[in-house]
């Protein structure tokens, strides 16, 4: 083999490694999930009864035939309302995790397809103008963060009755000093959470929404007793100490909202 040919073959081979390695690379990196997160306001007993039916009867099976097995439906938990920033509405909120943008855009086709959603759900799909199901529906949507990409079951042993899960939402003043604040998740705090036993759910960068820029996530615990017992333990834990108190983090929030809810009976979450 000739000196010239000696050094092709070097030369092919070190690309070969280099594509390889991207090609490994790109594997071992998963794209992040996406999230939907419906927020229903009802005016009276009688709206949360027929939504209640509609999600437990017609909508989560359809998203399950769909190909989402795990959704979360919550409600704020009342009894604890005023410690929390926000007071409690009647409120219903539903969580749909997607893989992909495609298949979270891809749904309502699916959904109009389906005739079995479409007949369980007749009281909710075709309710008249003066006797609607809800008074208002917002409809946020995220994208997971980088350092969580997909959204975990809560490892937790309590009755569903006495759990707790605290959605809480971040506004920024600008958009810069939104994606510090999820650069800051991603490089330690999330990290402080997992050590700490936060069982977090979810960490979503809020892509349309009423608020914006904004970020949600959401945390869950055995029961109200432990929830308060974490967060005095992140707010004395060191490395949060040195983390919160990083220039570069500094201002990266304008406002904190705090949401406690509860699960409902038929949530998969």
């Amino acid at each position: 083999m000739t000196s010239t040919n000696k050094k092709a073959t070097v030369f092919f081979l070190l690309l070969a490694f280099v594509c390889l390695g991207l090609q490994l690379q790109a594997v071992a990196a998963p794209k992040p999930e996406f999230y939907q997160l419906k927020i229903y306001h009802l005016n009276n007993q009688k709206q949360e009864d027929r939504l209640d039916a509609f999600l437990k009867e017609a909508y989560l099976p359809a998203l399950h035939r769909a190909g989402i097995a795990k959704v979360g439906v919550f409600k704020p938990a009342e009894e604890l309302a005023e410690k929390t920033t926000t007071p409690a509405k009647k409120l219903v909120y539903v969580f749909i995790p997607f893989r992909s943008s495609e298949q979270m855009f891809q749904l309502d086709s699916k959904l109009q397809k389906d005739k079995q959603f479409q007949s369980a759900g007749k009281d909710y799909l075709e309710a008249a103008h003066n006797n609607p199901v809800y008074d208002r529906m917002e409809v946020i949507m995220m994208e997971a963060f980088a350092g969580k990409p997909a959204f975990s079951m809560p490892n937790l042993k309590s009755n569903a009755a006495d759990r707790v899960y605290e959605l809480r939402s971040y506004e920024a003043a600008t958009e810069k000093l939104h994606q510090n604040k999820i650069d800051m998740f991603n490089n330690g705090e999330m990290a402080i959470f997992d050590r700490l036993g936060f069982n977090a759910v979810f960490y979503g960068q809020v892509k349309a929404g009423s608020k914006m820029p904004n970020l949600l996530y959401m945390t869950t615990f055995e029961n109200k007793a432990a929830r308060d017992e974490k967060w005095k333990a992140f707010g004395e834990d060191p490395t949060w100490k040195k983390l919160s108190a990083m220039s570069e983090y500094a201002n990266n929030f304008l406002r904190a909202d705090i949401y406690l809810l509860r699960p409902t009976s038929y949530s998969d979450i």
